[in-house]
């Protein structure tokens, strides 16, 4: 398995945990966060959503679909952006953006390994 590969399939394993955690007590992590509970079943679609990405994140890394890889980079690293204009809007509270930086601190190191990757084979 490439770096890439591998940061990839960190990344599901992380992805997997947290959308277990949103289908089965969304109310435990909301807390953490100082967000009030929510008994709507919206969070734990977010959940289930979450569970899901994480399988094609497996996949693709089993795959080494470095194309696809390059993708999350832009798609996680615009994470932050959207978590920081719910921030300013008053929509979220200031600690989404912990989330927010997993997401591009995962996007870097994603890019970081394709870069190296792709220098360790000689291809530019």
């Amino acid at each position: 398995m490439t770096q890439a590969a591998r940061s990839v399939f960190l990344f599901a394993v992380y992805l997997f945990g947290l959308g277990l955690w949103l289908v089965l007590a969304p109310n435990s992590i909301l807390r953490l966060f100082a967000v009030p509970d929510s008994h709507d079943v919206w969070i734990r679609v977010v959940g289930m959503l979450a569970v899901l990405l994480s399988f094609y994140y497996v996949q693709a890394a089993r795959a080494e679909l470095t194309a696809f890889f390059q993708w999350t980079v832009y798609a996680r690293a615009s994470v932050i952006l959207f978590f920081a204009a719910f921030v300013v809007a008053d929509l979220a509270p200031v600690i989404l953006l912990l989330f927010g930086f997993v997401d591009f601190a995962g996007a870097g190191w994603t890019q970081i390994c394709l870069t190296s990757d792709r220098a360790g084979s000689g291809d530019s």
